[in-house]
């Protein structure tokens, strides 16, 4: 019993971690954010209220036969909404006293006197109450996957005219009851379409497993559910690349988890140094961090020094004197972020081969020395894209074969840096122009970027708005049209015409 306790307690820590994997992208959405949403969404509403489709109401009182069809919402008035989290993972959206205005076509026979037009009615007093709940679905994609949602009218009335006006005043109770129920009995299911199909279609254009480019990819997926407190809603993403050519492999994370603590702006994103890691790590394996320069591609000052530098080699190769040079620049390891207060580097050791390739003749090979460099990142968000621009702050060089070879080697570090920073420097930077995508909904951007640095991450806070509405990114993607059945416990519809009544 003593050695099973044991054995739980050294366990512990790796179920712990096991459970709770660090994630290498975090985004953090605020109650100024959701403002920003709220008044979108709000849009949103209106116009699938609209949209709202009703049976025809029809019955018989006594002599009277009446039919109500092709109701139609003319005007909301959503004048009192709320929208705000609700922890643990919901999304709380009411609407007080608002009003929606119809117009519907009438039929009436009273005995011999038949009698059609329009009338107009105003539902006031609606109040709705709905409840959405976030989670991770089996892709990790956000979604909505559930909602409740409660709908009330408080008062209905409608405006009656023309020659049988007395009588549509009698039978308003019962036209205005059966209205008022129906629609009522409309507003929920209208919502839960707009809220599990139309807008988690908006969320399915998350970017959560997709490519970079020809060489990497990304794994946007969500480690867990969403966590809401009362002001925030905290996601937290794998933030993992991953070469396409071993797209299930998996980099462990050994990161710091990035620590969100602001809420003055809309919106935070954080990275961890294990985001940018991967990243690196993804394009090492793929083979694509190494460079060749041959022949006119090698500066021309460089070429001379090298020659001069590498004489006695040369001139017991001769006749391969005159042969081009080749240089072969080769990240040896994985490169490593680094990311503190004062600023983000970057780490690279790599080797450079320098030889000579005789036309015809195998490839001599001058020298082989270590490289080891300290690059500056300035990372910044245009759009929805990160980007990272980097810069040579250090750099040395020294022989593997020996400390004298090490020595000789000193006069090329100036120009050797001097190579790096205007003809490799430039070929890296235009490869990381493109960036990568942050994980939202397609027609959202940011904007006012600020970028702070923390010690093992770093966040960017910035502000939101829509570049493309709800509803324009909704029909995009709008899912095709299905006919909608009502169940209705009204009388089959009469005819209208007084010879067959």
């Amino acid at each position: 019993m003593a050695a099973g306790s044991c054995l739980l307690l050294l366990l512990l820590p790796w179920l712990v971690t096991a459970l709770h994997s660090p994630p290498g992208c975090k985004i953090r959405i605020t109650s100024k954010g959701l403002d920003l949403v709220k008044q979108e969404g709000l849009r949103f509403v209106e116009q699938e209220l609209q949209n709202i489709t009703m049976p025809n109401v029809h019955g018989k009182e006594g002599q009277f036969h009446y039919n109500i069809s092709q109701v139609k919402v003319m005007d909301l008035q959503l004048a009192f909404s709320n929208l705000h989290f609700q922890p643990q993972q919901h999304l709380v959206f009411n609407i007080s006293n608002a009003s929606i205005s119809l117009r519907f076509r009438r039929q009436l026979l009273y005995w011999f006197f038949y009698d059609i037009g329009s009338i107009n009615a105003s539902a006031d007093g609606v109040h709705i109450h709905t409840v959405l709940q976030l989670a991770k679905d089996e892709t990790g994609r956000l979604k909505i996957s559930n909602m409740t949602c409660n709908a009330s009218i408080a008062r209905m009335h409608a405006g009656f005219s023309g020659t049988l006006r007395t009588v549509y005043e009698f039978l308003s109770t019962f036209i205005v009851t059966g209205m008022r129920f129906l629609l009522s009995q409309q507003i929920c299911p209208a919502l839960e379409h707009a809220s599990l199909v139309l807008l988690n279609s908006v969320l399915d254009t998350v970017p959560v497993r997709n490519y970079v480019d020809e060489h990497i990819g990304i794994d946007y997926s969500l480690l867990r559910d969403p966590a809401v407190s009362t002001d925030t809603l905290d996601l937290d993403f794998k933030g993992m690349f991953f070469p396409r050519a071993r797209q299930n492999q998996q980099l462990e994370n050994h990161a710091v988890e990035p620590v969100i603590k602001e809420t003055e702006r809309m919106v935070y994103v954080a990275f961890s140094e294990y985001f940018f890691d991967s990243a690196m790590h993804s394009y090492f394996q793929a083979g694509v961090l190494a460079i060749e320069l041959q022949g006119e591609k090698v500066p021309k000052d460089l070429e001379v020094l090298l020659r001069a530098t590498f004489f006695g080699t040369i001139f017991m190769q001769s006749p391969a004197v005159d042969a081009p040079l080749r240089l072969v620049l080769q990240v040896s390891a994985p490169p490593r972020c680094i990311i503190k207060p004062s600023g983000t580097s970057v780490s690279v050791s790599a080797f450079l081969n320098i030889s000579l390739v005789p036309q015809g003749r195998p490839a001599i090979q001058l020298s082989s020395m270590a490289m080891e460099t300290k690059l500056s990142a300035k990372v910044f968000l245009q759009g929805k894209a990160l980007r990272v621009q980097l810069d040579l702050r250090r750099f040395r060089i020294y022989s593997k074969q020996s400390a004298l070879e090490s020595l000789a080697l000193f006069s090329l570090q100036a120009p050797l840096k001097t190579l790096l920073q205007l003809t490799i420097m430039p070929i890296i930077n235009e490869r990381t122009k493109k960036g990568v995508q942050i994980p939202l909904p397609e027609g959202m951007d940011f904007t006012k970027e600020v970028v702070t640095n923390h010690a093992g991450f770093l966040t960017v806070g910035a502000d939101l708005h829509f570049s493309k509405g709800l509803r324009e990114v909704i029909e995009k993607y709008r899912p095709a049209p299905t006919t909608p059945t009502y169940a209705s416990t009204w009388p089959a519809e009469p005819s209208m015409d007084p010879h067959h009544l």
